[in-house]
C-alpha cells in the first residue's frame, strides 16, 4: 500500500488516526517559495475538529512540526516533510469495531483487503484524519499558486435539501473568495447558515448524520492546460479529490444538468471582451473542454456522503462468528463533515492544478 500521488508535484502521505502521527512528503516544490505559515495553520484549523457542533468533538491542535524542505519559511526545493502529532485519541472506543464492521464504512472492504491486520482505531489510514496532511500541502501549493495569479475559493452549496446560492460561472469576485476562505461555514448567502446548522443539530440529536455538496473555483487561470483523454484536467481534479474520505460523485460546469439542454443551450459562446481576450459569454463546462482550461473559471461540485459513523444502532455481521448482529457505535464523530471538507477539496485543488 502507498498512499502517494502525483507526477510532477508529488505527496505521499503516511500514519493511522490513533497512531504517534500523521504526516505528508512533498517533492518537487520549487525553492525559493515563501510561505506564511499563518495562512496554512487558517486552513488547517478550518479542516480541524473540536471547534463546533457540526464536527465531531476531538480536539487536536494539528500544528505541523516541519521536519525538512522549508528554512526561514521559504521552500529549499529539498523533500518537504511535516508531521502532525495525534494527542486526543480514545482508541478503547473503537474495540467493538475488530469483529463488527461499520455499515458504510472501509471497515470489511479492509479487513478483506490487508487479512484483518489493518488498523481499526480511529479508522486507521481509513480515516477522514489523513486529510489534515493533505490541507498542509494544498495550503503551501495554494501560495504558490496564488503568486501567480490563481485564487481558489468553495462553499457549501448544500447542506441536505438546503441550499447556498451558487457562484456566478462568468465572474467570481476574488473579495468573495478572500472571505470564504477565512470562514469554518463558508456560505455566499450567510442567511442560510441558521436553518443548515438546525438542520445539522437534529440529525446530531438523533444520533444520525447528514450529507451535503461543496462547490469549488479556480479563477486566474490561463487557457491550454491540460491534454485530451486520459491526461485531462477532469481526470486529474478527480483523481486527486476522489482521495478525499465521502466523497461520491463530482460534477463540472453545469454537471449532469446538461443532459437537460439542448446542444444550443449547452455551448459556450466565444467572444472577445474589451482587453482583446477571448472568454465565453456562459460557462456550463467548468472552464474545461476536450479536457484543457479554456481560461474562464474552473468550477466543480463534489457530493459528501452522510458521515457513516453514527451512534444509533445498525445491523451488522460479527466476523469472529459468522452470524447477523447489531452494532452502536461509541466514540466522538461529525454529524456532518461537509464544512469542514471545503479546505479539505480546495487543497485537493491546489494540487491538481500546480501539476499542470
Amino acid at each position: 500500500m502507498s498512499s502517494y500521488w502525483g507526477e510532477k508535484i508529488k505527496i505521499s502521505i503516511f500514519g493511522e488516526s490513533h497512531g504517534k502521527g500523521i504526516g505528508v512528503v512533498i517533492d518537487n516544490l520549487p525553492a525559493g517559495e515563501k510561505i506564511d505559515m499563518d495562512r496554512v495553520l487558517m486552513h488547517m484549523a478550518r479542516r480541524a475538529p473540536g471547534k463546533d457542533k457540526t464536527a465531531t468533538p476531538r480536539l487536536e491542535k494539528d500544528i505541523p512540526s516541519i521536519m525538512s524542505g522549508m528554512l526561514n519559511n521559504t521552500t529549499t526545493g529539498t523533500p518537504l516533510c511535516a508531521v502532525i502529532e495525534n494527542t486526543n485519541t480514545k482508541s478503547g472506543d473503537y474495540g467493538n469495531l475488530l469483529d463488527k464492521p461499520r455499515p458504510g464504512h472501509g471497515d470489511y472492504p479492509g479487513f478483506v483487503r490487508y487479512h484483518g491486520y489493518n488498523d481499526i482505531r480511529g479508522g486507521g489510514h481509513f480515516s477522514g484524519r489523513l486529510t489534515a496532511p493533505l490541507v498542509f500541502a494544498g495550503s503551501i501549493c495554494r501560495q504558490i499558486l496564488y503568486r501567480r495569479g490563481i485564487v481558489i475559493s468553495s462553499h457549501i452549496a448544500s447542506i441536505g435539501d438546503i441550499k447556498d446560492n451558487m457562484f456566478d460561472p462568468i465572474n467570481i469576485p476574488t473579495a468573495l473568495s478572500h472571505r470564504l476562505n477565512t470562514e469554518t461555514f463558508p456560505l455566499i448567502n450567510k442567511d442560510k447558515e441558521g436553518v443548515m446548522r438546525e438542520y445539522i443539530d437534529i440529525a446530531r440529536m438523533k444520533q444520525d448524520s447528514v450529507g451535503g455538496i461543496i462547490e469549488c473555483c479556480a479563477t486566474g487561470i490561463e487557457p491550454g492546460l491540460g491534454n485530451p483523454m486520459f491526461g485531462g484536467v477532469e481526470n486529474l481534479i478527480s483523481s486527486i479529490v476522489f482521495g478525499i474520505p465521502a466523497i461520491k460523485g463530482i460534477e463540472f460546469g453545469t454537471g449532469f444538468d446538461l443532459t437537460k439542454m439542448y446542444g444550443s443551450q449547452a455551448n459556450d459562446p466565444y467572444t472577445y471582451d474589451d482587453k482583446g481576450n477571448v472568454i465565453t459569454t456562459s460557462n456550463n463546462n467548468g472552464g474545461i473542454l476536450g479536457g484543457i482550461t479554456t481560461g474562464m473559471p474552473i468550477l466543480f461540485r463534489t457530493a459528501v456522503k452522510p458521515t457513516p459513523s453514527i451512534s444509533s444502532t445498525q445491523k451488522t455481521i460479527d466476523l469472529s462468528t459468522k452470524s447477523n448482529t447489531e452494532l452502536e457505535i461509541h466514540g466522538r464523530h461529525d454529524p456532518c463533515i461537509v464544512p469542514r471538507a471545503t479546505a479539505v477539496v480546495e487543497s485537493a485543488l491546489a494540487l491538481a492544478l500546480i501539476n499542470l
